[in-house]
């Protein structure tokens, strides 16, 4: 372990003073189906509604600077055309035997995550197994050969190191314990990390070598992925600028730093981990945790007696411990910031590479010491914390806080513009690099924890408590408790059995609630205020997709202008008579800003950091004998690092390609399937999930249906009498529907007969585009459709969207359906995926109050509408709530009847992200 002596005293004294912390997106589509409600019939891929998220079409892609030249290993420039070098060849499963022992080693230390003992006690029983079969030995003699090999894997080394800070200012036997304490800072080569993110074959196709713009439509700018942000164009520009450096890929790096306690009951030991991650990678590929964000450090957290803790000295102190750790930290990367550092990319080639420091990932109070401003104050602009809702201000940068330093004394500063000059930010030492801007809006603290749920929905409690007698408002808060709970089913719901009334809030607890929380209210609490809620889940909603251009920023401008408007209605009902100066609110009216400098939020979001907190500390630490339990995380995380390494090195191979038992048995790429009963295939526990790689959005069936049935028996299941009518027309516009005629236009004789059975099926999946949900490294997400009349004890007939004809006014052409049933009719040779559905009608305008259409069963002849549509025709599963007002929920009330005791629904675009990308 290295002693580094870094300066930690005060830079200069402060004097005394109080404490002041006290429009959618422009869209392409193609008409695919273009038919009337009673006859969507399956036509060739070329003609129709894209089954797809709401696209952006690229009409210019261009390089803004000659950037990320390819080059030889020694930095020379290759003309162009000149294909990549052979990488080394890896032939072998090396340091693992085999591929099986390389898959054992992962499903054990990584998936499953057995300990020591756990690891010695299944090889044993392997081996036992073995011996009793006759031969044979277990992958690994015992846990410290599977440990002792995982070690060895030679790619994705960057070890862990540490280096002490001790405070250098005078000393005595007398001092507080905290100036004569040694501060340990584990840390990575950040450079040796970016190394192994920059060369990850497994980022190929995902790997942005080149700042680019992009536009939907001429002079229309969209912003997605880092590199096509302005910060990144204008530091790629600064670069270019000079000779030595011209041609050379610039290579952001993206830092967060988050406390985190893994144990209350225990001591509550908490740890500060510093994650880092690159702006060439694609947003979706660091929000799918594809090792595009990885921990480099675990800072030191000093400590103090309470007397000491409490004084501005050492307040002072663990700031700039904080900074000067950080600064540390990076000075690797320091020479390759003005000279080029030649690194392998993951498509082969060899680049110049500059490093240039980037986003920083932090919420509120982290924001507070990395800015080095007073809590209380903006770290963006320099509104004083009473005016903080005026909206922005002038903003802070680097340059005026060093004219301030250097001009006024630290008490004024303090008081005037709230910085602490006694701290110094980290990015002084690094050239381009200013704290204030790279400071990114953090969607999961300022959005859905903020303002959201500590401010919004604690409003709404206080308004029924300040207009009712405390019966009365206890009786409502149970009713939108109850409508909460009310809510149908829809994939990746959470369901909150007894509505919102639970202690302890996770930030997937308020997203969730946010899905289903603005109908709950209606009736309860003025319009203004349901207006207030449904403007800022607009401007939520749209700040968490996953690409932006002018339009959709406009339209966040026109939603927060509108939040805005409405939520003085707090203000004067007397809930906020002190007005709306919040650190966190305020915070919004940096996010358009944010956005054109950095890219869509959702890629640099706390969210993400937090996440990774399970992975690379709270699972580490159970792991852990508890004992000093950072080395051993430490070397958790270093393994964990060079499995995924290895898979990636495999991956591009094809050396994991089809089943592990098919490629022992030379069976090529044949998928072992178990013989598994055709009931158990129709539940699958997870019903959305993210998915790997590219595919056309589609909704099909699984593989086996549940049964085969006849049609005169499945119509007495179904409850619907006239399901061979219906068939017979849905024959006939697969087969003979033309733009003159469909089957709502013709004789039921003038149909095809049909005699055969019919193949059942519960589930349907549906795959589609969207980075903004759970999704996978390119952004594809799938979902489960269900139409099962005994789901968990009850029905289930999830509603979907219907693609109808996109000419029709509202919704893009989309109407909504009610699944009562998924077949496949074969007809011959045929067979037609299908689904029994049955119609809402939709109003043509959404609700004045709440933003959103409302729905009701289509009736025609005092029966409710019903059709056999393709699968093609579905679109994705939609949510619907209830329209409450003022009705009173029963206190028996289940979620599964929702769908039938309601007139009147509201379409929820507010369901997911996707939703409200496209009910617009």
């Amino acid at each position: 372990m290295r002693v580094v002596k870094l300066v930690i005293g005060i830079r200069r004294p402060r004097l005394s003073c109080p404490d002041r912390r006290g429009h959618p997106a422009a869209v392409w589509r193609t008409d695919r189906f273009t038919r009337r409600r009673l006859g969507v019939r399956r036509v060739p891929v070329g003609d129709g509604i894209v089954k797809q998220e709401a696209r952006t079409k690229k009409t210019r892609h261009a390089c803004i600077v000659d950037k990320g030249r390819p080059c030889d290993c020694d930095g020379t420039f290759l003309p162009p055309g000149t294909p990549p070098p052979p990488r080394i060849p890896v032939t072998s499963y090396n340091p693992f035997e085999n591929r099986a022992a390389f898959q054992f080693a992962e499903l054990v230390f990584k998936k499953i995550q057995a300990s020591y003992g756990d690891v010695n006690e299944l090889l044993r029983n392997v081996a036992a197994y073995n011996v009793s079969q006759g031969g044979g030995e277990p992958p690994f003699e015992d846990a410290e050969e599977l440990y002792s090999t995982i070690d060895a894997i030679p790619y994705g080394d960057a070890p862990w190191e540490s280096f002490t800070i001790r405070y250098t200012g005078e000393v005595t036997p007398e001092s507080p314990s905290w100036k004569r304490a040694d501060y340990v800072v584990h840390n990575r080569n950040v450079r040796q990390v970016a190394h192994n993110m920059i060369g990850n074959e497994g980022f190929d196709g995902m790997f942005d070598t080149t700042p680019y713009q992009e536009y939907t439509a001429p002079g229309v700018t969209r912003f997605s992925n880092m590199m096509s942000g302005e910060f990144a164009y204008r530091q790629a520009t600064t670069i270019a600028q000079d000779p030595l450096t011209h041609g050379s890929m610039l290579t952001t790096v993206i830092l967060g730093a988050d406390k985190t306690t893994v144990s209350v009951g225990t001591g509550g030991q908490e740890f500060h981990p510093v994650y880092m991650s690159i702006g060439n990678v694609h947003n979706s590929v660091r929000r799918a945790h594809k090792d595009a964000i990885i921990p480099v450090a675990f800072l030191a957290i000093p400590k103090a007696a309470r007397g000491e803790a409490e004084t501005d000295e050492f307040r002072t102190f663990r700031k700039q411990l904080y900074h000067a750790s950080l600064a540390h930290i990076l000075s690797s990367l320091q020479p390759y910031m003005q000279t080029y550092d030649v690194v392998r990319c993951p498509d082969g080639h060899f680049r110049r590479v500059i490093y240039d420091l980037g986003p920083f990932i932090a919420d509120y109070p982290e924001q507070v010491v990395l800015s080095g401003i007073v809590s209380g104050w903006c770290p963006k602009c320099l509104l004083p914390p009473d005016k903080l809702n005026m909206g922005g201000g002038e903003p802070r940068c680097r340059e005026h806080t060093e004219h301030l330093a250097g001009t006024f004394d630290a008490e004024l500063i303090w008081i005037t513009w709230g910085v602490d000059v006694n701290v110094i930010p980290f990015t002084t030492y690094f050239p381009r690099a200013d704290i204030y801007e790279l400071l990114t809006p953090d969607l999961l603290h300022q959005l859905i924890k903020g303002t959201f749920k500590d401010h919004l929905v604690e409003w709404v409690e206080k308004y029924l408590y300040l207009v009712h007698s405390k019966p009365e408002a206890r009786r409502r808060m149970d009713d939108i408790d109850r409508r909460i709970a009310a809510a149908p089913q829809f994939p990746g719901l959470r369901r909150f059995p007894e509505g919102r009334n639970f202690k302890q809030w996770t930030g997937n607890d308020s997203k969730a609630l946010m899905k289903v929380y603005l109908p709950a209210i209606e009736g309860h609490v003025p319009d203004d205020v349901v207006r207030c809620f449904a403007a800022y889940l607009d401007f939520c909603y749209l700040a968490r997709r996953s690409a932006h251009d002018d339009h959709s920023l406009a339209a966040m401008q026109e939603a927060l202008g509108r939040f805005h408007r409405y939520r003085t209605i707090f203000e004067t009902v007397g809930v906020r008579p002190e007005g709306f100066s919040l650190p966190r609110q305020h915070a919004l009216v940096h996010y358009i800003t944010g956005i054109r400098l950095f890219g869509s939020p959702n890629g640099v979001c706390s969210s993400i950091t937090e996440s990774k907190h399970i992975r690379a500390v709270k699972e580490p630490w159970r792991r852990s004998s508890r004992n000093n339990p950072l080395s051993e995380m430490l070397r958790t995380n270093q393994r964990l690092d060079k499995l995924s390494a290895a898979r990636a090195i495999f991956q591009s191979r094809q050396m994991l390609d089809g089943d592990v038992l098919a490629d022992a048995m030379n069976l090529g790429l044949f998928t072992m399937e178990a013989d598994i009963d055709a009931e158990a295939i129709d539940e699958p526990e997870d019903e959305v999930a993210d998915v790997d790689g590219s595919a056309e959005a589609i909704v099909e069936l699984p593989s086996r249906q549940v049964y085969m049935r006849a049609v005169e028996d499945l119509a007495a299941e179904y409850q619907q009498p006239d399901l061979l009518e219906l068939i017979r027309r849905f024959l006939f516009d697969q087969l003979c529907d033309t733009d003159e005629v469909n089957s709502s236009e013709v004789e039921l004789p003038e149909c095809p007969q049909f005699f055969g059975k019919v193949a059942v099926f519960r589930t349907a999946h549906a795959t589609f585009s969207a980075p903004s949900e759970l999704s996978g490294n390119r952004g594809m997400h799938r979902e489960l459709i269900r139409s099962n009349p005994s789901y968990r004890g009850h029905s289930r007939y999830d509603t979907v969207l219907v693609s109808i004809d996109a000419n029709t006014p509202g919704m893009q052409g989309m109407a909504v359906a009610r699944v009562t049933g998924l077949m496949v009719i074969p007809y011959r040779g045929e067979r037609y995926q299908c689904a029994l559905i049955d119609w809402f009608d939709v109003t043509d305008q959404p609700d004045d109050v709440t933003g959103m259409y409302v729905v009701q069963p289509e009736i025609i002849q005092g029966q409710q509408a019903s059709s056999i549509v393709h699968l093609d025709s579905i679109f994705r599963a939609v949510h619907l709530m209830p329209v409450f007002r003022d009705t009173f929920m029963p206190l028996t009330f289940h979620f599964s009847y929702s769908l039938d005791a309601f007139e009147s629904f509201y379409i929820n675009r507010y369901g997911d992200y996707h939703s409200h990308e496209c009910i617009v």
